[in-house]
């Protein structure tokens, strides 16, 4: 699918650092970026979500009665 990113001169010139660190285009740097925050985000969720079973098994065992 075609997008058009607009970005400001600053975010551009970040990007444009990324990619060139990187020596990969600014567009696949735009999208490991995307996929790192995504998957930060999922594995953020899943360690909140294992916290919350550790810490509450009690009450979820009474809930799940």
């Amino acid at each position: 699918m075609a997008m058009t990113l607009r970005l400001t001169d600053e975010q551009d010139r970040a990007l444009t650092a990324l990619a060139e660190a990187q020596k990969i285009s600014k567009q696949e740097a735009a999208v490991r970026a995307i996929e790192d925050a995504a998957s930060r985000r999922t594995q953020t969720r899943d360690a909140v979500l294992r916290r919350i079973v550790t810490e509450d098994q009690a009450l979820l065992d009474l809930l799940a009665k």
